[in-house]
């Protein structure tokens, strides 16, 4: 009897140490064909005397993919996943394992090593794969678009012309969702890959001359830029900001001086930003400006096209604004004038057409509400004239002619729709030809060539998501390129309505409205409220919203308000909303949503909220504001905790500290503390009713994962429904194909589950 408790005993042990031996988390490299390889982590766990897995595969934004079985015996590690056809062999010894993946008929050598995986946040409180996928199945029906149909990036996209107008570039998707960076030579439509697309997202690319392209990358959404530079064929590839830590991006291309371009570093001081003239090919760095005091930083620089800067902008004490510049042919910058930061006075872009140097083409709004453009010389320090404006939206929009002496082309502003006005004759033939072709539809121009001759146009609606023209500048011939989304169909997709209605105060309120074709026709529908990000400075737009589209396919209207403080309207309207953020701001959301139900466009009983960043925020205010007035809401990467978000800022945000307390709350206010505790939603979650969907990109520099993880715990100890989706290769808001769509199919099954 002692013998065969002694051998029970030993048998046990030894499972327990066997299991020891791959318990954790494994890493190993598939090499999937020449040049392309991809990344494979497994996390082991033992639950009940049984080993549990799951996999991830960063590259594809898949993380936490469910193993359905993992076996260890003799040193054999045995796993499969059923769902993607996976099956993994291999043989433990001396702390690594070596084995075969195995994958539709297809063997490959995959070998695995331990490591060490921390992860942001508590993952504790993560909802797993299982789960979501059960949420998302909740809003499976017979619909004639998928998710994917809206989200799924375009095989084609940012297309771009070469200066010399040889070459056209554009990103093409691969069947691993990789976006790589193509070359193709317009004469002979010969086509060669530029830029490979590996674990990191090409955030970005654009030519800097004709025979050299700049891209953009960090890492995993961390949103520390580098800037790489490569030839055109690949070579040559030199990253021109070898720095760990540091945002970079691109200040002047430098038209005149083609192997130089001109960017902003954080390198020296993570909080401050300088100029850094860079030479694409080598890239050698020198500093042209120091700004070496973070209490009052510079917040902006004017080069001229020849590479000199001409003034600059510099923060006073957080809440002022002082401009120095320095006129032609003196040695020293002056201070020209101080500010209040929100009053606009910025240099559009020097006036090259004149004899005077100093003259410049100025957006402000010093001595009027709606700011304005005018041309301004800085020597004299007077408004030569005014070149445009109007009275109820901010100008903001001016075109230039470099080909033409630099004349005007077209100047225009943003209100319900963008408004574009041709000033030049060969501007005006554009615009006339392109408007005469799609009359329902707004276009811009997103490149062109040196010589002016070809241009490349984005038409688009509120129906269409886009489509690229070429354009022959003497023929007035339009030539399409390419249909981004030719799986949606104009006719298919809802009406983007611009509103605008009359606050509780008084205040005239725009937004847009985005109708399902039965609210067209009298029958009252879910809404779902969307909430803008920012908040200051940030408005909704006209135009083709995959989301609002995705969501009136499933029969929700969607209402989305530009409340106080959104950008475009006037620096009235935007201080309207100063230290009103959860408040004002809110009621003016609030409002909207009155504004649909009295149009007899939205189901009163049938409401949700959704919105990231701060419309994030907005949704867990609106659901403690208002409890009885939503019936679900989503925060995305949304605020949870005012005092937290103050204090876990990024470096480089430090310095604007004292602006923030303007715009939000000043926490070493007493009165405003409270405020602010009044206006922080950890701190109201008692009034939360309503099912609450989290979402999280794990690496936000921004919003940490904190915000998010704080607001799940809590409301789950008071029993309120919140599933948790986290990916762990994302930053604020999701860049990566996969993730976005498994985000899109979760909200929708959230939204089924609970406005039906």
């Amino acid at each position: 009897m002692k013998n065969s408790i002694l051998v029970a005993v030993c048998v046990i042990l030894g499972m327990t140490n066997s299991f020891a031996q791959v318990k954790g988390d494994w890493k190993g490299t598939l090499a999937v064909q020449e040049g392309v390889s991809l990344d494979l982590i497994f996390h082991f766990t033992e639950k009940d005397g049984k080993l549990e897995g799951t996999m991830d595969v960063p590259a594809q934004g898949a993380v936490g993919l469910p193993l359905t079985e993992v076996k260890f015996e003799n040193s054999l590690l045995t796993l499969f996943q059923s769902q993607a056809g996976i099956k993994y062999e291999g043989t433990w010894a001396d702390h690594k394992i070596e084995g075969k993946f195995i994958q539709g008929g297809m063997e490959l050598p995959l070998n695995l090593e331990k490591v060490i995986i921390t992860k942001p946040g508590d993952t504790t409180l993560v909802s797993s794969t299982e789960d979501l996928v059960a949420l998302a199945s909740l809003a499976d029906g017979n619909y004639k678009y998928k998710v994917e149909d809206y989200f799924a990036k375009p095989k084609s996209s940012s297309f771009q012309l070469s200066p010399n107008g040889r070459y056209l570039s554009y990103m093409e998707k691969d069947d691993h969702n990789k976006r790589h960076v193509m070359i193709k030579e317009v004469s002979t439509g010969k086509v060669a890959l530029a830029i490979e697309e590996k674990q990191e997202l090409i955030r970005g690319y654009g030519w800097i001359n004709d025979s050299r392209l700049v891209y953009v990358m960090d890492k995993g959404g961390d949103e520390n830029y580098h800037l790489y530079t490569v030839d055109l064929d690949g070579n040559n590839n030199v990253d021109l900001t070898p720095y760990d830590g540091v945002q970079a991006s691109i200040l002047s291309l430098l038209k005149e001086q083609k192997d130089f371009i001109i960017i902003s570093m954080n390198k020296d001081n993570k909080q401050i930003f300088e100029p850094y003239k860079v030479n694409v090919n080598t890239g050698e760095l020198v500093k042209l400006f120091t700004n070496d005091d973070p209490a009052n930083p510079i917040a902006g620089y004017d080069f001229d096209k020849d590479g000199d800067l001409r003034g600059y902008s510099k923060m006073q004490n957080g809440i002022n604004q002082q401009y120095f510049y320095k006129p032609q042919g003196a040695d020293d910058f002056e201070l020209f004038h101080t500010t209040k930061w929100d009053d606009s006075f910025s240099v559009l872009s020097f006036n090259y057409a004149s004899e005077n140097p100093d003259d410049a083409y100025v957006l402000t709004n010093l001595d009027s509400d709606k700011a304005r453009i005018i041309l301004y010389d800085f020597k004299t320090k007077k408004n030569l004239k005014e070149i445009y404006s109007n009275e109820d939206f901010d100008a903001s929009i001016l075109g230039l002619s470099r080909k033409r002496s630099w004349e005007i082309d077209y100047l225009g502003y943003e209100g319900e729709k963008v408004i574009i006005e041709p000033v030049s004759t060969a501007f005006k033939k554009i615009y006339a030809n392109v408007s005469e072709e799609f009359p329902d539809h707004q276009f811009s121009i997103t490149g062109k060539t040196d010589n002016e001759d070809q241009y490349l146009i984005l038409v688009q609606s509120d129906k269409l998501y886009g489509k690229y023209y070429s354009y022959n500048a003497s023929s007035g011939r339009l030539e399409l390129l390419y249909d981004l989304m030719p799986q949606l169909k104009e006719e298919d997709m809802a009406e983007m309505r611009p509103i605008k209605f009359r606050t509780r105060d008084g205040l005239i309120v725009h937004g847009y409205i985005t109708l399902p074709k039965v609210a067209l026709e009298g029958e009252k529908v879910p809404l779902v409220v969307n909430p803008h990000g920012g908040p200051q400075g940030i408005r909704d737009s006209w135009g083709f919203n995959p989301e609002t589209q995705l969501f009136a396919s499933r029969g929700y209207a969607t209402l989305q308000v530009n409340f106080r403080i959104s950008g475009g309207y006037g620096k009235e309207f935007l201080r309207a909303g100063f230290k009103q953020i959860g408040r004002k701001a809110m009621d003016d959301v609030e409002d909207g949503v009155m504004y649909a139900i009295e149009q007899g466009w939205a189901d009163k009983e049938k409401i949700a909220i959704y919105g990231g960043s701060h419309g994030g925020y907005a949704t867990l205010m609106g659901l403690i504001k208002t409890p009885e007035l939503y019936k679900a809401g989503v925060d995305y990467v949304g605020v949870s905790n005012i005092y937290t978000f103050f204090e876990s800022f990024p470096e480089y945000w430090k310095p604007y500290k004292e602006m923030m307390k303007e715009i939000w709350y000043d926490l070493d206010n007493p009165e405003e503390a409270v405020i602010a505790k009044e206006a922080s939603p950890v701190f109201h979650l008692d009034k939360i009713k309503a099912p609450l969907f989290v979402v999280q990109g794990a690496n936000d520099p921004r919003v940490k994962i904190t915000e998010s993880d704080q607001i799940v715990e809590a409301l789950r100890d008071k029993g309120v429904d919140v599933p948790y989706m986290v990916k762990y290769d994302e930053g604020h808001g999701f860049a990566k194909e996969a993730n976005s769509i498994d985000f899109y199919k979760s909200m929708l099954g959230f939204f089924s589950k609970y406005l039906h």
